[in-house]
């Protein structure tokens, strides 16, 4: 999975392996090793005997995966200047993942049989992204023939935000393992031919989360393939909650606008509302365009501009009785805001942009998910809807602390 990446990181990586060479002292205490053992047995001496035990019994015994921690740049792709994973991050991932995940289906099925048959059989961390300078994308995960799933950024998890977390490690696990599923029992025909008219596999980095959301996609790099189309809005359903579900769908009911005269131009902002200079829409250079986001509502239902109104037009003087007017003698503030009767700040009226790209993004998003629900039900007997609630309740209800108990009281 890809996502977009301000150009000003491009050199992090780079730059960290540079520097780390550097400040290690003789006298710095060493934390476990990132190098694997020689041998597959464990050692009880080891520095990451408690962690190496606590997966060997939750994975390996159980389901036959070998989740792999500990940096081997043979399995990873050397055209990528990748860093290990800490060992810290690599230990919550590590009980977040059974949690999350394989935990998720056992419950749903009834059984540890559905991930044992289906899951992969490698879970492989890294520390860093996969950065890729001629995209401007970084690889967040990677799916490799149902074997083995990738989770790159593992460094940069925030344990303390779950909004992170699931933006760049556990959507992505829900993502790459749609793909496994779909690489064993087909995407649905009827999904296929959707958005064929609307897939931009180029340039999908450099499209609007709203502009795809009113093209009927979750996401832009749904927007880049059919494949990727159909795991993206599985694995966003799944872990979104219903705030940022809802969100998506109201992008995708709304028009959309750019101020820049390329739209495929990667500097081009859209918006979603504009608004007439002064409410002056006599003039055409008076239209102005708003960010998604910034505007409220009135108990009328006038949409308005928070924080912002109406500014009085220049120049401002003091009429007879000493109050400050504008050229057209209306009444302003200190700051020169147009007044209403009763001295409040009259603001900004706000008009939605036309939608006219010709589709109902909301239609074409709700139908790709229902087919999605349809497939977990007749192909896999899993219950879409069932399988998120679990995974919605376990995201907000989970204790890092006890999660991390489990492996400290490995003996």
């Amino acid at each position: 999975m890809k996502t977009k990446i301000f150009n000003y990181l491009s050199g992090c990586a780079l730059m960290v392996l540079a520097t780390l060479s550097f400040t290690s002292c003789s006298e710095d205490k060493l934390g476990p090793t990132i190098f694997p053992d020689v041998t597959e047995e464990i050692d009880p001496n080891s520095a990451t005997y408690q962690l190496d035990m606590w997966l060997k019994e939750n994975f390996r015994d159980v389901y036959n995966v070998e989740f792999q921690y500990k940096y081997e740049d043979v399995g990873t792709n050397m055209n990528y200047n990748l860093l290990p994973a800490r060992y810290d991050k690599a230990l919550d991932i590590a009980v977040l993942t059974k949690y999350l995940w394989f935990d998720v289906y056992a419950e749903v099925t009834g059984s540890q049989e559905f991930l044992k048959t289906y899951g992969p059989r490698i879970l492989m961390l890294v520390g860093s992204p996969a950065y890729n300078p001629s995209s401007g994308t970084i690889l967040l995960g990677l799916a490799e023939g149902g074997i083995k799933v990738t989770l790159f950024r593992v460094n940069e998890a925030r344990i303390d935000n779950f909004a992170d977390l699931n933006e760049y490690l556990f959507r992505t696990m829900h993502h790459e393992f749609a793909h496994i599923l779909h690489q064993t029992k087909s995407i649905p025909k009827e999904f296929q031919t959707i958005s064929n008219a609307h897939y931009d596999s180029s340039n999908w980095q450099n499209r609007n989360a709203g502009v795809v959301n009113s093209l009927g996609f979750v996401t832009p790099y749904a927007s880049s393939e059919m494949r990727e189309d159909y795991a993206e809005i599985i694995a966003n359903y799944i872990t979104r909650t219903q705030e940022e579900w809802d969100h998506i769908l109201l992008n995708a009911s709304r028009g959309w606008a750019t101020d820049a005269e390329d739209a495929n131009d990667e500097d081009a902002v859209y918006y979603c509302f504009y608004y007439y200079d002064n409410n002056d829409a006599s003039n055409p250079d008076n239209l102005k365009y708003l960010r998604e986001g910034l505007v409220g509502e009135l108990e009328d239902g006038t949409l308005i501009y928070k924080n912002n109104y109406q500014k009085g037009v220049a120049p401002i003087t003091k009429d007879s009785e000493g109050n400050r007017v504008d050229a057209n003698g209306n009444r302003c503030d200190n700051s020169n805001f147009v007044l209403d009767s009763n001295g409040k700040r009259i603001p900004i009226k706000v008009f939605a942009v036309l939608d006219e790209d010709g589709v109902d993004g909301v239609a074409i998003i709700n139908q790709k998910l229902q087919i999605a629900r349809t497939w977990f039900k007749e192909e896999w007997g899993i219950d879409l809807e069932q399988l998120r609630n679990e995974v919605q309740y376990r995201q907000l209800n989970y204790d890092i602390e006890a999660l991390r108990q489990q492996v400290y009281n490995i003996k």
